[in-house]
């Protein structure tokens, strides 16, 4: 089988699965399993597969079929034009989650110390080390996803100090200039109206901020001017619910602001 009758049946199989873009898919199955980037195909039509690249391809094909989300495939994700590993263990950097990066970068490019909450991949600590030049912290409840943040951060010569902790437990107080989080935000009520990529492969301890999806905005706020020196910055990343109960926690801070994503949809809060 060549590379052309290999995308035409991957992305037929995958559109018949309602598989959003099917055919990018198959070009990134496709490219993982021969080990190539997608532009490679459009020069090579007719190259014949290799039975262990068929066979991989295959594999692939049918996970991605039975609803494994691509990236946790391919172990693969773009965040702020830096390649990250991901794993089931950590949630997927959204390109969303960028406006929280741009916000830090606009309204505390002077921070010295920077502290990520919830660190998952470290897509937002590694960036804005790599960004601010600032010394980062990342915490994490999860000592899986904190080796997997420490891996992205080797990769990419970050230099960032890890923190296996419920939330700020393990941060001296007076200590940040800024803090960033992209906190988990659905409601457990939501639980069954999500994807069945989001629902049945994301880890839940990074997806669902209790019942109400509040839980964890309530507790970083709570606890942030503690961590917080005078006069720096909380930016955290918005649910699509989130916008009023958070205003409302911020409200004996000072400098709010609610940044919308391209579609004008509230997506980041500040405060200082």
């Amino acid at each position: 089988m060549n590379v052309q009758t290999a995308l035409v049946q991957g992305t037929r199989l995958l559109e018949d699965a309602g598989v959003c873009v099917p055919r990018l898919t198959a070009e990134v199955l496709l490219g993982h399993a021969m080990r190539v980037a997608r532009e490679y195909f459009y020069a090579h039509p007719e190259q014949e597969l290799r039975e262990v690249e068929w066979l991989h391809y295959g594999r692939y094909l049918h996970e991605r079929l039975g609803g494994k989300p691509t990236q946790y495939i391919t172990h693969r994700q773009e965040f702020y034009s830096r390649e990250f590993r991901v794993t089931p263990d950590v949630l997927i950097p959204r390109p969303e989650t960028e406006h929280v990066v741009e916000a830090a970068l606009e309204l505390a490019r002077g921070a010295k110390r920077v502290l990520d909450v919830g660190t998952g991949s470290g897509a937002l600590a590694i960036t804005l080390r790599l960004e601010l030049g600032a010394t980062t912290w990342a915490t994490d409840i999860s000592a899986e996803a904190a080796a997997v943040a420490a891996g992205n951060a080797a990769q990419l010569e970050a230099g960032v100090n890890f923190a296996v902790c419920d939330l700020m437990d393990a941060i001296a107080p007076d200590s940040m200039d800024l803090i960033v989080s992209n906190p988990p935000y659905v409601p457990l009520t939501h639980r069954e109206g999500l994807q069945r990529e989001v629902r049945d492969f994301e880890p839940h301890v990074a997806l669902f901020g209790g019942h109400s999806g509040f839980e964890l905005y309530d507790r970083i706020v709570a606890d942030a001017p503690r961590v917080l020196r005078a006069g720096g910055w909380l930016i955290m990343e918005l649910g699509f619910t989130s916008l009023d109960h958070v205003r409302a926690l911020l409200a004996g801070w000072g400098d709010v602001r609610v940044i919308p994503d391209l579609a004008g949809i509230p997506r980041v809060i500040a405060a200082r």
